[in-house]
């Protein structure tokens, strides 16, 4: 199965080296590249890749706004990953709300690379728990009101929201199956149930929402 891939950096340089490790890989094909936000945009709107890597900072519009224009296109349901110097970066805290599946760090290797691709595409990504804790509980504002999500949890049965809770927490699907004594695709099944009751894109999404609600408290342990 081949994943079709577009990335965005202004760096000539970056684009040439994640060029070559795409090439390396018969199952990825990079369909354009692109050398700011906003011919990122107009790719993705074309191309309809699989899986979009965009630099979280671009010139004409960044790599947060550019997220922020291809997730909430109807019609486009590429997934986002976003590049970045640092784990700890406010614009990757607010891409991962706005939607996007995941990101790496530039230096990551090639071969991790390429397997998050993959699991992206596929729609099986599970973000490294340890840093998107340390990320979330960084930057993460809980909400001030009872407006809005709060009524949309409300919705949640109770083994919805002890799903939720092991999301949050980075757990895959089969280490929840074990945790709660399910069949995987009983847990499959519940994701699935979670992030339409609360009109979520994928489950980054609900780790965020989980943790600005209050479902999960920054600083917890698991028990």
């Amino acid at each position: 199965m081949s994943r079709r891939v577009l990335i965005a950096d202004d760096d000539a340089l970056a684009r040439a080296a994640l060029r070559t490790v795409f090439d390396a890989h018969e199952d990825i094909e990079l369909v354009a590249e692109a050398n700011d936000g906003l011919q990122a945009v107009q790719h993705a709107a074309r191309l309809h890749p699989d899986v979009v890597l965009l630099d979280i900072r671009m010139p004409n519009l960044d790599g947060l706004e550019a997220a922020r224009q291809i997730l909430s296109s109807s019609s486009n349901r590429s997934r986002v990953i976003m590049l970045t110097t640092f784990d700890l970066d406010e614009y990757v805290y607010d891409a991962l709300k706005a939607g996007a599946s995941g990101f790496l760090r530039k230096d990551t290797p090639p071969e991790r690379l390429v397997a998050f691709v993959r699991s992206v595409a596929d729609d099986d990504a599970l973000l490294d728990p340890t840093i998107t804790r340390r990320l979330i509980e960084r930057y993460a504002r809980p909400r001030q009101s009872d407006a809005g999500a709060r009524g949309e949890l409300s919705e949640l049965t109770p083994r919805e929201r002890e799903v939720l809770i092991q999301v949050a927490r980075g757990r895959s699907n089969a280490e929840i199956a074990a945790e709660m004594y399910l069949s995987e695709a009983t847990v499959k099944t519940h994701v699935s149930r979670i992030l339409a009751k609360l009109e979520l894109r994928d489950r980054v999404q609900a780790v965020v929402l989980a943790y600005e609600e209050g479902v999960v408290q920054p600083g917890a342990t698991d028990e």
